[in-house]
């Protein structure tokens, strides 16, 4: 029996990892006010949630916290603890760092590790703040990126629009790496010009044949999504990843901000054609993630 995925998630124990982005008080961010989501979510919750949808496995997404090597290490724990759910992670290391091979040296000791992530672009006005898209222009990224491919590891592309073109000119140099484009690249403009925009945008990372796209955290945008809100994004993924190269993610407990389980997985359920469900739901995040 093929296994169901959700290839885009995360948990939290807050006595365990710190999360300080999580725990800031007062705060609104660009997906929303957390303070909802400011408590302890674990595997047995998760699990609940998505396994009333047939999801047998998953893949945990880093997610931020003060010390990601504890966040890894705490990931394995859980899945150590979970042998009859397959849980695998993506971890974070910072590829531009002195110590990156000590770093991914470390990680790699965890049977649950398939790939890192570190974000290149979360919304406009944070990425003003935070720099982090200058990791575009530096060498020393690139070279990360390329470590990664030599040693079998993927990489979670997390940015938004504005960056594509560039990032695309980046990950062809890197032809061997396989990467997964979260959140099916932030479209955070969601008028009609906005979305035509971002389409065009994700052209140079469709193009790219080692680029996957999730369908995952569409609601940080648009918090009273609905599924008409979100079928042109999805429609667009799908034209131009094809039936191959799109695997779906709840990006929870995130977007729990916006909607229960339930009603996220029944509307992706019912924008992704059926003969693709098998694919898109479970065997290619089961090819990528390697589970």
């Amino acid at each position: 029996m093929q296994m169901k995925i959700d290839a885009h998630h995360h948990l939290w124990d807050l006595q365990s990892v710190q999360y300080p982005w999580l725990m800031a008080e007062g705060v609104e961010r660009f997906f929303g006010d957390p303070s909802p989501i400011q408590r302890n979510y674990l595997i047995d919750e998760f699990r609940r949630s998505a396994g009333q949808h047939g999801i047998t496995g998953s893949v945990h997404i880093q997610v931020g916290a003060a010390d990601p090597m504890a966040e890894a290490e705490w990931v394995q724990q859980v899945a150590d603890a979970t042998p009859d759910w397959p849980l695998v992670q993506v971890a974070f290391a910072d590829l531009t760092g002195p110590d990156l091979g000590d770093h991914l040296d470390r990680l790699q000791q965890l049977p649950s590790l398939r790939g890192i992530r570190q974000i290149i672009g979360r919304a406009p006005g944070e990425d003003a703040q935070t720099g982090t898209k200058e990791l575009l222009a530096d060498p020393k990224f690139r070279a990360g990126l390329q470590e990664l491919a030599h040693r079998g590891l993927s990489f979670d592309l997390q940015l938004i629009p504005e960056l594509m073109a560039d990032t695309a000119r980046v990950l062809a140099e890197v032809p061997d790496l396989k990467v997964a484009l979260c959140h099916a690249g932030s479209p955070h403009d969601r008028s009609s010009a906005g979305l035509a925009r971002w389409a065009d945008q994700l052209r140079p990372l469709s193009d790219l044949p080692h680029v996957t796209c999730k369908l995952s955290g569409l609601g940080m945008f648009d918090h009273a999504w609905t599924p008409a809100s979100i079928a042109p994004i999805v429609t667009t993924c799908l034209d131009q990843f094809g039936q191959d190269r799109v695997i779906y993610g709840s990006n929870f407990p995130v977007d729990s901000l916006y909607s229960d389980y339930a009603t996220l997985h029944t509307a992706m359920e019912g924008l992704v054609p059926e003969e693709w469900h098998s694919a898109v739901f479970g065997s290619n995040a089961a090819a990528f993630y390697r589970i």
